[in-house]
């Protein structure tokens, strides 16, 4: 499987940098971006989501009960006609 993706208009120090950088890690700037693309996704996976935080710093084992979750639901709407 092959992908291709091509930046225009990139800023000319961006591009500067990305290049030294490449040249620091001895690869190409195409194997950088890959690398960095990598990376990125790899620690967006790793982050924790909003409920494991409230878990971890909240709970019994810290001195806080928390209710049992019941669910999300809503009431309906009841319109009713105005004399």
């Amino acid at each position: 499987m092959s992908a291709a993706i091509t930046v225009r208009r990139m800023d000319p120090g961006d591009k500067a940098w990305l290049k030294s950088e490449a040249r620091l890690a001895g690869v190409s700037m195409e194997e950088f971006v890959r690398r960095m693309i990598r990376d990125r996704r790899e620690a967006s996976r790793r982050r924790m989501r909003p409920s494991e935080a409230f878990s971890r710093y909240f709970g019994p084992e810290h001195g806080v009960e928390l209710p049992l979750r019941r669910g999300y639901g809503s009431r309906p709407v009841e319109f009713r006609e105005v004399e």
